[in-house]
């Protein structure tokens, strides 16, 4: 039996569809939990978002134990958190970086990922619907030989 793919958000991301529209859309969290599922009905997808780091570390824990892959979209905590990044690291799967926005074209700060480093693949500037770009993707990840 395949393990799910967990579908991980970091903070503020609750406020999708009201937060910075012009940069990330009107699309809520919710819509995109739907995508997700849509996306690989036949497939468990493990969705979740906090705004506190120590969740998010917990849930990769328990995707090292209970997952095949790991979509992230640690947000903010992807230049400031060396403690999501040395969780990452223990991960033995597959690991795609995600952001709605394309960070490059956004203010130097948004450039330097501690997460980029330790992962299978980044992706962004896609918008919220990039979500459903990067589970076609890990599916195919994790049916390569």
């Amino acid at each position: 039996m395949k393990k799910p793919i967990y579908v991980l958000n970091g903070p503020n991301l609750n406020r999708l569809g009201r937060r910075q529209p012009e940069i990330y859309g009107h699309t809520t969290l919710a819509e995109v939990e739907a995508l997700c599922h849509a996306t690989l009905p036949d497939r468990g997808v493990v969705f979740r978002q906090s705004n506190r780091e120590y969740e998010l570390i917990e849930w990769i824990h328990e995707a090292i134990d209970e997952g095949d892959g790991i979509i992230i979209n640690p947000a903010g905590l992807t230049f400031t958190s060396v403690a999501l990044m040395d969780a990452l690291k223990m991960f033995e799967g597959p690991i795609i970086e995600f952001h709605i926005s394309n960070v490059h074209k956004r203010e130097a700060i948004y450039h330097k990922s501690l997460v980029s480093p330790v992962v299978t693949a980044v992706m962004a500037g896609l918008g919220a619907r990039g979500y459903a770009t990067a589970l076609m993707a890990m599916s195919d990840l994790l049916t390569r030989d």
